[in-house]
């Protein structure tokens, strides 16, 4: 009897998704706060428009340069590990022979199952140092280019999101009519962004996309209430 061939399907694109979460996530609600803020300050919407695109100028530059360094600090890392990991396999082969023993032994091999693997790892010292990074260390080799594609993917993020809550200021004159357009392009925005989320990470898609609601409603009130109140 014909079976159809078993297909797994399993989403690859974390690190990509994982960028545009925090790029998106912190370009919807801080630009969003910020002018809502400054509209319980002010009531010309040109203000609000030139300071919320100067925040998200800035705040997509330093977002993407904080993902860059924290890239880069990843690849370091994980060169300084494998430097460790080949010396350890050359000077110390019985102490790394052990924690190979241990790592199969967690997965219910016995000691006599496990010899012929250790002698194998003897033969082949490069086998045996990437067996050690991933199943002793966890770390997997990062893309040379995840820095660079990584702080594009949150600094554009950034700016996608941030020019959301702005759009009502860029068509009307006072802020404080723009702002409640503000309110429910990003309330909309959010619950999107939020839901899309949920469906790729697994989360439930509803609870997620009431969530971001709620979390950047909370934001903006609060910018709003403590600019009423300073202002």
């Amino acid at each position: 009897m014909f079976q159809a061939p078993h297909l797994e399907r399993h989403f690859t694109g974390t690190e990509t998704v994982r960028n545009v979460v925090i790029g998106m996530s912190d370009g919807l609600t801080v630009p969003f706060a910020l002018a809502a803020g400054l509209t319980g300050a002010v009531d010309a919407s040109r203000i609000v428009v030139t300071a919320g695109l100067a925040e998200v100028a800035a705040g997509s530059i330093a977002m993407g340069l904080g993902g860059y360094l924290a890239a880069r600090g990843d690849q370091e890392h994980y060169r300084s590990e494998l430097a460790r990991e080949e010396r350890e396999v050359i000077e110390k082969p019985e102490a790394e022979a052990e924690e190979v023993s241990s790592v199969f032994r967690e997965y219910g091999l016995t000691d006599h199952e496990i010899a012929p693997v250790i002698v194998r790892f003897r033969q082949t010292p490069r086998a045996w140092v990437a067996f050690m990074m991933r199943y002793e260390l966890g770390l997997d080799e990062p893309d040379p280019r995840a820095a660079l594609f990584g702080a594009l993917t949150i600094a554009l993020s950034y700016v996608a999101g941030g020019m959301i809550p702005l759009s009502p200021y860029f068509l009307l004159p006072t802020a404080s009519g723009a702002l409640r357009y503000s309110v429910g392009v990003t309330a909309v925005a959010l619950f999107v962004f939020g839901f899309i989320k949920g469906r790729f990470t697994g989360a439930p898609p509803l609870r997620g996309g009431i969530q971001t609601v709620v979390i950047g409603g909370l934001a903006a009130g609060a910018a709003f209430l403590l600019a009423r109140l300073l202002g």
